[in-house]
């Protein structure tokens, strides 16, 4: 079982009915479990305040020159935008809500031992108002193939046809991530894959209506509309095994849930408001500041570029090697939390260099600091941009763990 709900409320089931125990608040747990077990892993991954506040003004700068907010999420070409302003009626609510449940639910291991070219990629248009073909690798691999299905007329993101083996076989699932005729692998972890969107969407099916706007509409019920972020990603950790990103150091548990994180944050992303209409979120109405970064293999890449990590001789070796590091080994457990703690410490840094301004405050958040890196590194890797104006250091190949978590 996953860790009770905390933070204002537990949602407490006992005999499949819900109530409501009132608490008083506390920190996100992936925040206080990563921070509890980083002296035990210093001699692996460590902390460098002084580059935090550095790479922090860097940051900082660079979303404003960008004009990187939150609805910068619909700009994306491959994304599945929703109807705005949000229409709780309009199909498209429904169709975007199941693509973001779906994408969240496969959001892993897209590393690949081969060169572009090479590796798994999925050919397809290179936006939703294009009709150029482009092939696309890594994350946006998993959003072309999605999208790929959904243009063949495959209703591929509905709970109710993926939940099925019979109306959406195992051998249908492996045609729509048929890779592109250069490509020498398949996507990774397929069996894995499929396993986990009849987990998903039998659930989804049982429990919630058969689709992620019914989980919401549930959440909704359930907190009267005053539900915080943390608490919808304890609820899809509570009820979905294969979001529940979490391990053992010694006697303690260390809470990651990095796929239920971003579900939360791209929901929130997706349908953020515009600002000359309304200041509401239709789903988040306290933002999503109790979140965390989503520890991955590619966001520590940039943080240890930009020194605000600083990995042992030994580490660096082990990533430079290309080595494999299993789930839940000290090396990997030790990168994943130091970056959490470090956006953390970065986004403090934000906050205050914010203070007095006219900033949006619904940006100055760990999700938006995560997206942000996540982009940049993209960027370094294909060659499109590199970082300038603040000390970096020679960047690394990004930390090797082939797992479902991320």
């Amino acid at each position: 079982m996953a860790r009770p709900l905390t933070k204002d409320t537990h949602l407490i089931f006992e005999n499949n009915n819900e109530k409501l125990v009132e608490e008083l608040p506390i920190e996100n747990p992936v925040l206080t479990s990563t921070r509890s077990c980083q002296k035990q892993l210093s001699d692996l991954v460590t902390l460098n305040v002084d580059a935090v506040r550095l790479a922090a003004v860097y940051i900082h700068n660079k979303m404003l020159a960008e004009t990187y907010i939150p609805s910068t999420w619909r700009s994306h070409p491959l994304h599945l935008n929703p109807p705005m302003p949000y229409q709780p009626e309009h199909s498209g609510t429904r169709q975007t809500l199941d693509w973001i449940f779906l994408v969240s639910s496969l959001n892993f291991s897209f590393w690949s031992e081969y060169e572009d070219g090479q590796r798994f990629g999925v050919e397809w248009k290179r936006s939703w108002e294009s009709n150029d073909r482009h092939v696309w690798t890594g994350y946006w691999s998993l959003l072309a193939a999605i999208n790929r299905a959904l243009d063949n007329k495959i209703p591929i993101t509905d709970p109710s046809f993926y939940a099925s083996s019979i109306r959406c076989p195992d051998e249908l699932i492996a045609q729509i991530f048929m890779p592109h005729k250069d490509s020498k692998e398949q996507i990774p972890l397929l069996v894995d894959r499929i396993r986990i969107m009849r987990e998903v969407g039998q659930t989804l099916c049982a429990n919630f209506e058969g689709s992620y706007q019914g989980l919401l509409r549930r959440f909704h019920e359930i907190y009267a509309g005053q539900g915080t972020a943390l608490q919808l990603v304890e609820m899809v950790v509570e009820f979905f095994p294969s979001f529940r990103d979490q391990t053992r150091l010694e006697s303690q548990t260390i809470f990651f849930w990095k796929r239920a994180q971003i579900l939360v944050a791209e929901t929130w992303a997706a349908f953020y408001p515009d600002p000359g209409l309304t200041t509401k979120h239709p789903f988040f109405p306290h933002g999503v500041h109790d979140l965390t970064m989503f520890a991955d293999y590619r966001v520590p890449q940039i943080l240890h570029h930009l020194q605000v990590i600083t990995y042992s001789p030994a580490v660096v070796a082990a990533l430079e090697a290309g080595k494999l590091l299993p789930s839940g080994s000290r090396e990997e457990i030790a990168i994943r939390s130091a970056s959490i703690l470090a956006v953390d410490a970065i986004r403090n840094e934000v906050v205050r260099l914010s203070l007095g301004g006219d900033r949006d405050v619904e940006a100055l958040n760990s999700v938006m600091i995560d997206f942000w890196l996540w982009e940049m590194a993209k960027r370094i890797e294909c060659g499109s941009e590199n970082i300038t104006d603040v000390s970096t250091t020679t960047i690394l190949s990004p930390h090797r763990t082939r797992s479902i978590w991320y």
